[in-house]
C-alpha cells in the first residue's frame, strides 16, 4: 500500500514526467476521485487548467501552491525532481510537518534526499499512478475547498502589469490552445497567470532545455508538429531578439503563429539581479544603461508579417480577429520598463516576498491550519 490514509492534508506535485509517461489521464482520474489537491512543477503547470489550477511550486511559483506545500502533511511527488528551484536552498523549509512519497523513473534523482525519512519508489509515473488509483483512498474535498479558498484569498496580490497581461491574453485564447513560451520574466508570468479552457491545451515551457529566444523556434515547431495548428507565441523584447530571424520561417512557411510580445524594453530578469544583488549597477540591462529595441512592427512588416503595436494590455480586445485566424502575427505589447516578476523567494527565505498584510496571511493560515 503507497497512500496513507492517516493524514489530513495531503496534496500532490506532479511533473513533466508525468506527461512524459503519458499519464494526464490517469493524474486527473486520481485528482477527480479523491479530490487531493494537485500542484505542479513550472514546466508542467498545464497539467492543471481551469477551475483544476491551484498553480506551481517554487521561487517563482504561486504563493497559495508554496503556502498549500508549507500546511501539508503528506507530500506525494510524481515525476518531480524537487530541485533547488522548487524546494529552495533549506530542504527544511520544505513541507515542514509532512511526510514526503517521491517516485521517479530516474535512480539518480532518487539518490538524493530531499527529507530524511522520505518514501521512494522507482517507478514510471503512470505505473504509479496506476497503483494509487487502486487503493482505497479517502475523498479529501473539504481541504480541496480550504485549498481553493486560500488561493482565491491571495489572488488580488502580486500580480504586476506582466500578469495582468497574460490574464487579458488568457481571456482572447480558443479552448485547450497550444502557447509557446519564452525564457525571462514572460515565463513566469505566463506560468502563474496563464489559465487555459479545457484539459487538452498545451503551454510549452522550456525549461532549463531551452535558452532565452526558444519561444519562437518552439511556435515554429509544435505549429508542424501539430498538423500547422494555430500556435500562440509568449516572449519578450529580448527573447525576441535572439532568435527573431525565425521570422523568416514563420512567413514563408506561412505558419499561423501568433507572437504576443511583452515588451517592457529592458532585460527583465537580469537587471532585476543587477537591481537587488549589484545596487542597480546596470549594464546593457535597461535603456539607460545601454540596452535598444527595435521597432518589431517595422521587423515583422518587413518579413511580411501582420504586426501592430499596443500602448497597453488592455487594448489586445482590437485584435481579436487576429488572434482566430489563420495567418500569423506579431502583437507588440509595451508595458512598463519597472515591471517586477513577483512574488519570488531567496533560497534561503520561508516566505515569498513582497509578503502582502498580515491581516491576510494569518487569515490564509487558518485556513490551511
Amino acid at each position: 500500500m503507497i497512500f496513507p490514509s492517516t493524514y489530513r492534508k495531503p496534496i500532490l506535485i506532479a511533473g513533466n514526467g508525468v506527461r512524459n509517461a503519458g499519464a494526464v489521464e490517469l493524474l486527473h482520474e486520481f485528482r477527480d476521485k479523491t479530490r487531493i489537491p494537485v500542484l505542479t512543477s513550472m514546466n508542467a503547470v498545464d497539467l492543471m487548467q481551469g477551475d483544476d489550477k491551484l498553480g506551481f511550486i517554487g521561487v517563482y511559483g504561486h504563493r497559495a501552491a508554496n503556502m498549500i506545500v508549507s500546511a501539508s502533511d503528506l507530500v506525494i511527488a510524481v515525476g518531480v525532481r524537487l530541485g533547488l528551484r522548487q524546494i529552495g536552498n533549506k530542504p527544511e523549509y520544505f513541507a515542514p510537518g509532512a511526510r514526503l512519497i517521491r517516485t521517479d523513473i530516474d535512480q539518480y534523482e532518487l539518490s538524493r534526499n530531499v527529507k530524511d525519512n522520505e518514501d521512494k519508489y522507482l517507478n514510471d509515473a503512470g505505473e504509479f499512478l496506476q497503483k494509487l488509483n487502486a487503493e482505497a483512498v479517502p475523498c479529501y474535498g473539504v481541504w480541496n475547498a480550504k485549498c481553493f479558498e486560500a488561493k482565491k484569498v491571495l489572488e488580488p496580490y502580486d500580480k504586476q502589469a506582466g500578469n495582468l497581461c497574460v490574464e487579458k491574453i488568457s481571456d482572447l485564447l480558443p479552448e485547450d490552445p497550444i502557447v509557446a513560451v519564452d525564457i525571462g520574466q514572460n515565463q513566469c508570468w505566463a506560468a502563474q497567470s496563464l489559465t487555459l479552457r479545457g484539459r487538452k491545451g498545451r503551454i510549452l515551457i522550456g525549461g532549463s532545455y531551452g535558452g532565452m529566444g526558444c519561444g519562437l523556434p518552439y511556435a515554429v515547431g509544435a505549429s508542424f508538429a501539430s498538423g500547422r495548428r494555430t500556435v500562440y507565441c509568449i516572449t519578450g523584447d529580448g527573447g525576441l531578439q535572439m532568435n527573431i530571424q525565425e521570422l523568416q520561417a514563420v512567413a514563408s512557411e506561412e505558419l499561423p503563429v501568433k507572437i504576443l510580445v511583452l515588451n517592457n524594453r529592458a532585460l527583465g530578469k537580469i537587471s532585476e539581479v543587477q537591481a537587488g544583488g549589484y545596487q542597480g549597477r546596470f549594464l546593457l540591462t535597461t535603456e539607460a544603461s545601454g540596452y535598444t529595441v527595435p521597432d518589431f512592427v517595422k521587423v515583422a512588416e518587413a518579413y511580411g508579417i501582420r504586426a501592430v503595436s499596443l500602448e497597453s494590455y488592455e487594448e489586445l480586445d482590437t485584435c481579436k480577429e487576429w488572434l482566430n485566424d489563420s495567418k500569423p502575427c506579431l502583437i507588440n505589447i509595451l508595458l512598463p520598463e519597472d515591471t517586477l516578476l513577483l512574488p519570488k523567494m531567496n533560497w534561503n527565505q520561508k516566505d515569498m516576498m513582497p509578503l502582502p498584510p498580515d491581516e491576510v496571511m494569518n487569515t490564509v493560515k487558518t485556513i490551511l491550519s
